[in-house]
């Protein structure tokens, strides 16, 4: 489910009083792909909340280009919600989901393995709050970005 700020600050709450490990990862996940779902489920696996921060359709156009995103942010949330093991998809309209870190202060903070820890956006931050990066390897010969150049796009 989509959630703004107030309903995101009830249900982190109620999750932090239930004694949830709450985990955090973010992306574009423009045409989710097997590497996409690999990624979220070994997230997933690290807590008892998947929290996942959406990149906003104006964001991508800012960080990929003008021909992004391929697929609008309806349907990409409605893609990631699909996978049935994901407890909240937060949409974010800047370049960095930092805010959104700060704000729910997650247990785990996750990233592909194309990231190092001293370049994940908000590793620094988490650490300091006494949570964990966890870096995942990526799933070989996914990426979104060669598959819009094999459809020609």
């Amino acid at each position: 489910m989509i959630l703004n700020n107030e309903h995101l600050t009830k249900k982190i709450n109620r999750w932090r009083s239930d004694n949830k490990k709450i985990v955090f990862t973010n992306g574009c996940f423009d045409l989710l792909h097997q590497g996409h779902v690999d990624l979220l489920k070994q997230s997933k696996s690290f807590g008892d909340v998947l929290i996942v921060g959406l990149n906003s359709d104006l964001s991508i156009k800012q960080l990929k280009g003008p021909n992004r995103p391929i697929e609008n942010l309806k349907i990409r949330s409605k893609n990631l919600w699909d996978l049935g093991f994901i407890s909240a998809i937060i949409p974010f309209n800047s370049n960095t989901p930092i805010d959104l870190i700060k704000f729910i202060k997650p247990d785990f903070l996750i990233k592909g393995g194309d990231y190092n820890i001293d370049d994940i956006i908000g590793s620094k931050f988490v650490q300091s709050m006494g949570g964990i990066v966890k870096i995942v390897p990526i799933t070989p010969g996914f990426s979104t970005t060669k598959k819009i150049q094999k459809m020609g796009l």
